[in-house]
């Protein structure tokens, strides 16, 4: 299968990672996923639980039915050491402040609302964002807020051409570490992020598929003064509600979305009739939420820390296990017209492997009536290997696409 364009076939990757990998292992520790006996990739939208996050979600249950209203202390410890636990993947030096809640869709509400889009009305993102701010700015613009949306290939010069669209006018730049649709990493960040900076813009960068995927920091594209979102939902195991936004200590803005506890620290010698914010996490807060995804995603944290799932091993893991699935779906010899792969070159795509093809949708349901789980983002088909996957267990699911297509 030849890539893109034209040429020859990307060089295969190395057999092994460049780390001690055992994935059996690894895999002992998600008994209750199975992972050993199923052929999952869907690493890319949700991987598995490990076992600990069991022991998470009944600690939430024991804190709540034993200590009652009195259970907070306990909870925001929870959630403290997540938002540690977020600076940390995110290579933070201490420049940020890190606010959590149960969606990115959620904290982008809020941060719009925070916007002066009277006095800039212009957001410039690209046509390659996620369906939550896809979709979010698609109703802004109907309020007449000028929305650019600059095309996502060639990625390796869209942030300089993100960055050209960027002026004075322009509250809020969005943009993605690596593109949701087809994995690929998008280079030269630190040019949207000097243009946006040049201009009093605020940038935003949706780390989402980035990190556990990508051994990688805000520091590398120059972005310490940018915002930035994403969540555990993925590669890092956290599952559902467990989703931050990161922004610059210093900002001071008002978000017109808020809850009370934006003023938790501080309720009672509030005013009446003022809105007060405090200076930390709470800034950026809703209201009363279920502890539970923090008790979860605390205990996974934890978990990969003794295990030493480090970024630079999930990236080494990764691109073993990506490099596999490309050179078997090389090796199928299937024409042009009937599956490209969408990033050939293996250090310009992060924690999946996506192929374009017409026949994804059908692709995926004859998959799934094999025992493979996948997924596909309308004609891109996405392969998402995860640690506790054997080599044996991705060169099965090769095979499977192999039949497949032969039905086709």
């Amino acid at each position: 299968m030849p890539a893109p364009g034209s040429g020859p076939a990307p060089t295969p990757d190395a057999p092994s990672p460049d780390v001690p990998h055992d994935a059996r292992a690894v895999a002992a520790h998600y008994t209750a996923a199975r992972v050993h006996e199923r052929l999952l990739l869907t690493g890319h939208s949700h991987q598995a639980w490990p076992d600990v996050a069991r022991e998470g979600q009944l600690a939430a249950f024991d804190d709540a039915v034993e200590l009652v209203d009195e259970k907070w202390d306990r909870a925001l410890a929870q959630a403290a050491r997540v938002q540690q636990g977020w600076a940390r993947w995110l290579g933070d030096d201490g420049s940020g402040v890190v606010t959590l809640a149960d969606s990115t869709h959620t904290l982008l509400v809020r941060l719009l609302s925070a916007l002066d889009l009277a006095g800039r009305p212009r957001v410039v993102t690209t046509d390659g964002e996620f369906h939550s701010a896809r979709r979010q700015l698609d109703r802004l613009a109907e309020t007449g807020v000028e929305v650019v949306r600059v095309p996502a290939g060639p990625v390796a010069t869209l942030a300089e051409r993100v960055a050209a669209q960027v002026d004075g006018r322009t509250a809020l730049v969005l943009v993605s570490k690596v593109l949701f649709g087809t994995g690929a990493v998008v280079p030269h960040l630190a040019a949207t992020a000097a243009a946006a900076r040049h201009h009093g813009a605020v940038l935003v960068v949706d780390t989402y598929h980035a990190l556990g995927a990508l051994d990688w920091s805000l520091a590398e594209d120059d972005l310490l003064d940018a915002w930035a979102v994403g969540g555990g939902y993925k590669y890092l195991q956290h599952g559902e509600g467990s989703c931050f936004l990161r922004r610059p200590a210093g900002s001071r803005l008002r978000p017109v979305v808020t809850g009370w506890f934006a003023e938790f620290a501080d309720l009672a010698a509030t005013p009446a009739g003022q809105v007060g914010y405090g200076d930390g996490p709470e800034r950026f807060a809703g209201s009363t939420y279920d502890p539970t995804s923090h008790y979860r995603a605390a205990r996974v944290l934890d978990f990969f820390d003794v295990q030493g799932f480090t970024p630079a091993w999930l990236r080494a893991v990764s691109r073993h296990q990506v490099g596999r699935l490309a050179n078997g779906v090389a090796a199928l010899d299937v024409e042009e017209e009937r599956l490209v792969l969408e990033v050939p070159d293996p250090d310009a795509r992060a924690g999946f492997l996506a192929l374009r093809t017409p026949h994804a949708a059908a692709l995926q349901t004859a998959l799934r009536e094999r025992g493979v789980l996948t997924d596909h983002r309308g004609e891109v088909l996405r392969l998402g290997p995860a640690p506790y996957l054997r080599d044996d267990q991705l060169d099965a699911a090769v095979g499977h696409l192999a039949e497949a297509l032969r039905t086709l």
